[in-house]
Order: C-alpha cells, then structure tokens, then sequence
C-alpha cells in the first residue's frame, strides 16, 4: 500500500484524505480490473418498441392507460416503480460520491464510469415501462418529481469507510432487487432487462467489496467499526419514495426483498466473503464492534426466521381459500 501506519487501527492514524490516497492504488487496480469484465450493452435493445403505443395529450389518437394492458403482475409493477425511482436519484448519488471520492485519478475516473453505467439503468427501466404500458405514466412522473425534489443525503457521508462499506452491501442489495422483480414479474422481456441490470450491479458489488477488503488491511478497527454502523443502520436509499413503507411491505411478502433475503443474500454474503468475524489482532473498539455485528447478525437471522413463518402462515391460508 502506498501509507502504512505503526497502529493501524488507531482513529489518530486515519483522516478520509490519507484513506482515499492509501486506497487509490487499489481503486486503479480494480477499475483496470472492471473494464476488462464489464460489458457495454444498449438499452435500447432490451424494450419492446413494438408493444408502444401513444399515451393521451398531444396526440389524439392517444389511448389511456390501463393496468390490464400489462403482462406485468401487480408485485413486479410496485418493485419496478421503487427500483426505477431509486435509479432515478442518479444525480445525487453522483454528487454524494464525487464529493466524497472527488473527481481525479483513479477515484474520479471510477466516479464517472459508475455514474455512466448506472445511467443505463433508468433509461432501460423507463423505456420498458412506458413501451410494455406496465405503469401509469402520469403517477409514475407525479413519483419521480416529488422523489427528486426531495434529494438525497446519504445516512453515511460522515466517513468514506462508511460510505464504502454501506455501497459494498447497497450494490448487492438492489442486484438482489432486481433480479427477483425479474423472476416475479411475469414478463420474460422484463426478466432479461433485469438481469443484465443486475449483472451490472454485481460489478459494482465486487469493486466495492474488494475495495472494502483492502479497507480492512489498512485500518482494521476503523473498517470493523464501520461495517458494523452500517449493517446495524442499513436502509435502501430509496426509502424516501413516496409510499416506500407500503410499498416495501407488498415486496417482502412478493418476496423480492424481505429480512430472508437481506440476511442470506446480502449481508452475509459480504461478510463471509471480507471474513470479518475471524479477524483478530484488533483493539478494544474493533474487537466491541466485532462482537455488536455477531450479535445483530445473530438477532436478524432470529426475526428473519418469525417472519418465514409468518409468511409460510399467510401462504397456507391463501392455498386454503383458492381450495374452496
């Protein structure tokens, strides 16, 4: 690494600006290595124009909209509206991280790069929605504008080990997210569109990850800390959508993203990968912290597993009526 440091865990050791210098080396190496593994593909392949139609307004031939013109199941049309409006907060995303990253070297340029390939996923998402008729074009612009307006300050723009730490598990997350509103949407166009989306964000995942895994060589203690606030704290940053709670809700019992899957498919994942509970050599605050994550871990997989039941509950009672 470019800094090295006699206490590597010590708070005194580390400022954000020493970090992003140790770290740059390591964003060059896996930037080089994202541009090798990433794929450029056009959004414009993925919707189908065909099934277009004009909407009301201008045109007088223009049809309104009806949710029965849609091959999309109500689960995937409530996924698709949140996870189209989170991508849709891109330009504060951007000024979050080229606040905290900056806009040179190696961090800008991933900056950027990020920022494009991300800005394929709301072009991609919207198109199909409009084309497919899957959503009510007029709430769905009403959402949009009232999301936007309201910005978005990340709950971890205090630290940049936070802010990585927090991207390293958002990135899998809305994978997670939108490869399941694929498998429930009901439309195979919809399922592809999705999961060349989600192929993305696991790339995303993994530069964020490895970067997180260097993050732990360098300041174990300060990285643990870190890990551990964000895994405790974690939200979507879409939860400021309007009707987010509701609207959560209906996708945890569609079973796009609920407690199950953040547990299995995104926290642990990450951190079985990072091996964090088996790092040693850490002082008092890293080793409390440490301790705090496996006791949460241990508690979510313990409410995780209430609601399994409770959704296996719902399931059988609902099997019961269509028997009737």
């Amino acid at each position: 690494m470019t800094i090295t440091s006699p206490h590597l865990g010590s708070p005194s050791a580390w400022t954000d600006a020493r970090l992003l210098y140790a770290l740059e080396e390591v964003v060059e190496q896996e930037l080089n290595r994202h541009l090798k593994v990433a794929k450029d593909w056009m959004p414009h392949e993925y919707v189908p124009w065909s099934d277009g139609r004009n909407f009301p307004g201008l045109f007088e031939d223009g049809e309104a909209w009806d949710k029965e013109q849609s091959k999309v199941t109500e689960i995937g049309r409530t996924a698709l509206v949140v996870n189209l409006l989170t991508e849709d907060n891109l330009p504060s995303y951007h000024h979050e991280i080229a606040t905290l990253f900056g806009r040179d070297g190696a961090w800008g340029t991933w900056v950027h790069r990020w920022t494009a390939e991300e800005g394929r996923h709301g072009i991609v998402m919207r198109d199909y929605l409009l084309a497919s008729r899957a959503v009510d074009p007029d709430k769905l612009e009403q959402f949009r504008m009232s999301h936007m307006s309201e910005g978005f300050e990340s709950d971890n723009g205090h630290s940049m080990l936070h802010s990585i730490a927090y991207v390293a598990f958002q990135e899998l997350a809305t994978r997670i997210s939108h490869r399941n509103t694929g498998h429930q949407s009901g439309d195979p166009v919809c399922d592809r569109m999705l999961a060349r989306i989600a192929t993305d964000e696991n790339l995303h995942m993994v530069f964020y990850r490895n970067l997180l895994k260097s993050a732990f060589e360098l300041a174990p203690d300060l990285t643990m800390q870190a890990v551990r606030d964000v895994v405790v704290n974690f939200r979507m940053p879409g939860h400021g959508i309007p009707g987010f709670e509701r609207a959560a809700a209906q996708m945890a019992i569609g079973e796009v993203y609920n407690l199950r899957i953040h547990h299995d498919d995104v926290l642990q994942p990450v951190l079985r990968f990072l091996k964090v509970m088996e790092i040693d050599g850490l002082g008092p605050e890293g080793r409390q912290a440490q301790e705090e994550l496996g006791l949460f871990m241990g508690g979510l997989n313990d409410e995780a597993t209430k609601f399994d039941e409770k959704l296996a509950a719902r399931k059988a009672r609902m099997a019961a009526r269509a028997a009737r």
